[in-house]
């Protein structure tokens, strides 16, 4: 990506977040403005001081113009805890800023991408690039300011002892200054580089680590671990370049910060030569070695090191969403294209393995479930089931095969906003705070009467949950609700939701029997389908047909046949009794 793009796109944001803060920014100025009069006052009043009081025998008058110089340091200081109030006003809002664009970018990754929920280089963003934004800007905003306005302070310092001394002074700076300057864009082109190794090398390790079990079972171990080493070896490759092209900076930075003392102490002859007072040669070499430079050596630093570093974080966040999150979105299909007559989930040949060397979970399953039919998946912890959820819902792309929802792509987007398609409640239920009505309705994309609310908690037997809670607008504080507690709400939800398929993954496992058999009734009674990952034999005995995953092949039949054709079911029915 070019500097130049990078360039446009954060100045164009930059002067978006500006225009919003004029009163800040004036209040900043105001201050720095007070502070460059100290500025002015150092270098003019050691002037005074010797042509004026010591050198013409005048030992108060002297003293008087070192008074006043330091009178004008505390002014400084006093200008200077003004500063950093107008500076906070300037600094949270952007790093607030940037964490609400951070989640808003990882959240439409998400929708368009839902295999990349995980996504580590988001958690990069949010935390560490945030806070490197937020130090940088800010660092960046102190300095930028204190050499402006001391700048200013010092040059019109010089003019009024004698604008000869310019003459000495400005060449050696802009020369410094212009070597600098043509190292910031190389070292923002290495510093965009660092950060996408760093990114990617977070993603890879979280890769790495979700599949590590079945790593180590492969024996896969050298060949997963290949890519980090290349992206631990890219990172060392440019932190070299970034130490070569800081080298360079310093350089420019020594050039800038120290020939102009060296021109103005080799020039001091012919300026007494001409008239100039050693007073007025004090001064000047009071703001040079006071004031100017170590502004200069601040600004350099800063951005040299903060400044590009923000420059390449910012364009992070300001690159649009479509760059990344386009190129992983499914094609848009409308539903219903291409599926059969009734049918609600197809899959065709599929199979997925947490890994490229690990043993696959699913292998080659072929499934169609029927618009209205209710499906209880059951087999084994770990053989599968939630896997299987995950892929019907579209949170994993399947390694191979297709997987259809209503005719579309599983992973397909149908349009704005989230896929009405199908509702998947997981095992632990997602309450939040916030009202009854608000937790039974979220799933609802427009409004609700209380009258279906009702309906609602009167089938799914949560009706009295409502009632302790305190009707439908009572208060719900998750922390205070049992875990069946919580499943009873998310099961009402799903009951109101449009969405003409659910998946419940164990999403009853903490329910009584009773409670259970209800809840599963209601929603197998509501249009459209039902796939339930079952924990007892009631609930599989409950379903239309059953799918039983053993590992190496799945089977599919109804309750009473199934014992027959496969011993895992047999053994798990048998099982199940037991428990009782």
């Amino acid at each position: 990506m070019s500097g130049d793009g990078s360039w446009r796109r954060v100045s164009r944001e930059g002067r978006r977040f500006l225009r919003g803060r004029y009163r800040s920014l004036r209040r900043l100025a105001l201050w720095s403005l007070l502070e460059s009069a100290h500025t002015f006052l150092g270098g003019y009043a050691v002037a005074r001081a010797l042509d004026d009081g010591f050198l013409a025998g005048r030992t108060g008058t002297g003293l008087g113009w070192l008074a006043v110089a330091g009178a004008g340091a505390l002014l400084g200081a006093l200008a200077l805890r003004g500063v950093f109030g107008g500076l906070a006003d300037l600094v949270e809002p952007l790093r607030d800023g940037l964490v609400r664009r951070s989640v808003r970018q990882a959240i439409g990754r998400a929708v368009a991408d839902p295999g990349r929920a995980g996504d580590a280089g988001a958690v990069s963003r949010l935390t560490q690039q945030t806070e490197m934004a937020r130090d940088s800007f800010a660092g960046l905003v102190l300095v930028a300011r204190s050499f402006v306005f001391t700048a200013l302070g010092a040059l019109l310092g010089l003019a009024a002892l004698d604008p000869v001394l310019l003459v000495l002074v400005l060449p050696a700076l802009l020369l410094g200054t212009a070597g600098f300057l043509a190292t910031l864009r190389p070292m923002a082109r290495v510093q965009r580089a660092a950060l996408d190794a760093d990114e990617a090398l977070s993603g890879r390790a979280g890769e790495l680590a979700a599949g590590l079990r079945d790593v180590v079972a492969c024996g896969g171990g050298a060949s997963a671990g290949a890519p980090v080493e290349r992206l631990i070896a890219e990172q060392e490759r440019l932190t070299g370049r970034l130490a070569r092209w800081t080298a360079l900076r310093t350089l420019a930075l020594g050039v800038a910060g120290r020939l102009p003392v060296v021109a103005l102490l080799a020039g001091t002859p012919w300026l007494l030569g001409r008239g100039v007072s050693a007073g007025a040669v004090a001064g000047a070499l009071t703001y040079l070695v006071q004031s100017l430079l170590p502004a200069l050596d601040a600004l350099m630093t800063a951005v040299g090191a903060a400044g590009t570093r923000l420059l390449v974080v910012l364009d992070r966040f300001c690159t649009p969403q479509s760059d990344s999150a386009a190129a992983t979105t499914a094609p848009e299909v409308a539903p219903g294209v291409g599926a059969g007559p009734g049918v609600a989930v197809e899959l065709r040949g599929v199979w997925f393995a947490y890994g490229p060397r690990a043993q696959p979970v699913i292998d080659g399953l072929d499934l169609t479930v029927g618009a209205g039919e209710h499906l209880a998946v059951v087999g084994p912890s770990g053989i599968g089931k939630s896997t299987l959820t995950a892929l019907i819902a579209g949170l994993l792309p399947p390694g191979g095969g297709t997987v259809r929802v209503a005719g579309a792509p599983a992973q397909g987007v149908t349009g704005p906003g989230p896929d009405l398609r199908r509702t998947l409640l997981p095992q632990q239920a997602y309450v939040f705070t916030g009202t009854v009505r608000e937790n039974l309705t979220h799933l609802c994309p427009g409004p609700v009467s209380g009258a279906e609310v009702e309906r609602a908690t009167a089938a799914l037997g949560s009706d009295g949950l409502v009632d302790r809670l305190g009707g439908l607008d009572g208060a719900v504080d998750p922390a205070r609700l049992s875990p069946g507690e919580r499943q009873h709400l998310a099961l009402t939800a799903a009951y109101l939701s449009p969405a003409p398929l659910l998946l419940l993954d164990e999403a009853t496992c903490h329910l009584d029997l009773r409670t259970e058999e209800r809840a599963e009734r209601a929603l197998a009674a509501r249009p459209g389908t039902l796939v339930v990952v079952a924990h007892r034999i009631s609930s599989a005995a409950r379903a239309d047909r059953v799918l039983v995953l053993d590992g190496t092949r799945a089977v599919c039949g109804t309750h009473a046949e199934l014992p027959a054709r496969s011993p895992l079911y047999r053994d798990l029915v048998g099982l199940w009794n037991a428990r009782g």
